[in-house]
């Protein structure tokens, strides 16, 4: 009977919280919404260490945090979500860890893949950003066939930046659109390179909107929001090209801390300071 009991409480207690979470999602939502919310999910490995576990069980529990904070931003309209999963620089961290993340990634883009997973029940489309010829060839190849399967899913956008920093997507969009100007300009030579006489920007121009094109990123608008969690105050070489005119906020709540209260508590300063913003953006 005890057992009974116990889960007729477990149901009508989710029941009162879902209730409350729909009233809050309402509420918030009145207010003018992001289109896009850029997120730096940090404090992974200090939640484990704080925790006394390995250091992968915190990368666990942050994608635990990162289904539900997608959930939320869906159904508050939001439709374009971007996170910052892996730096080219972790690399550099010890070889177990990063090969322990790198095996976590191809066992949720596999969950992703069977039917009735979230993301084909929110009709998301998965974008992978970054440099992903240096993912391990099993990651690229459940990666791309996420991609292929939600290509036409129209009701939100996931951008998974991977094996990526900022810097690098700047260098990739200036080499792309100097390659592309040369070969219209007729500039190209030898098949694969301009000649040393012509290779300058008189030979080549290229605007501003030859690099945008060619961004990463090129695929949905600036964000609105970027959101770093574990109280640190740094981009750490995410979306520098694009983040020049969002709101920044910081969470001391570590990343798989992070729940809806601070996901509202963001919303809500960008929503305070909205009209400041968009006066911003006309002046640019």
């Amino acid at each position: 009977m005890d057992g009974v009991a116990d889960g007729a409480f477990s149901w009508i207690y989710g029941l009162i919280c879902n209730f409350f979470r729909k009233i809050i999602l309402s509420i918030v939502s009145a207010g003018p919404m992001p289109t896009h919310v850029a997120m730096i999910m940090d404090g992974n490995r200090r939640f484990a260490r704080y925790r006394k576990m390995k250091k992968n069980s915190g990368h666990r529990y942050g994608f635990q945090s990162l289904v539900s904070t997608l959930r939320n931003c869906y159904e508050l309209g939001i439709k374009y979500v971007s996170i910052y999963a892996f730096s080219i620089d972790n690399f550099n961290r010890k070889p177990e860890e990063v090969g322990g993340v790198m095996d976590l990634m191809h066992e949720k883009i596999e969950d992703a893949l069977r039917e009735g997973s979230f993301i084909k029940t929110f009709g998301v489309k998965v974008q992978f950003v970054g440099k992903l010829e240096l993912l391990p060839e099993h990651v690229r190849s459940s990666a791309d066939k996420l991609m292929k399967e939600t290509a036409e899913n129209t009701r939100g956008m996931l951008s998974i930046c991977v094996c990526y920093t900022s810097t690098d997507e700047i260098a990739h969009s200036v080499q792309e659109a100097f390659h592309e100007n040369c070969i219209r300009s007729g500039k190209f030579l030898n098949g694969n390179e301009c000649g040393k006489s012509e290779a300058n920007s008189d030979a080549c121009p290229i605007t501003l909107a030859d690099l945008e094109k060619h961004m990463y990123m090129a695929h949905c608008p600036d964000p609105d929001i970027l959101i770093r969690t574990s109280g640190e105050t740094r981009l750490s070489n995410f979306l520098l090209w694009q983040a020049n005119s969002c709101y920044l906020h910081i969470s001391r709540a570590l990343w798989p801390e992070f729940s809806l209260r601070y996901l509202v508590s963001a919303i809500l300063e960008y929503q305070r300071v909205q009209p400041y913003l968009e006066k911003i953006k006309k002046k640019q």
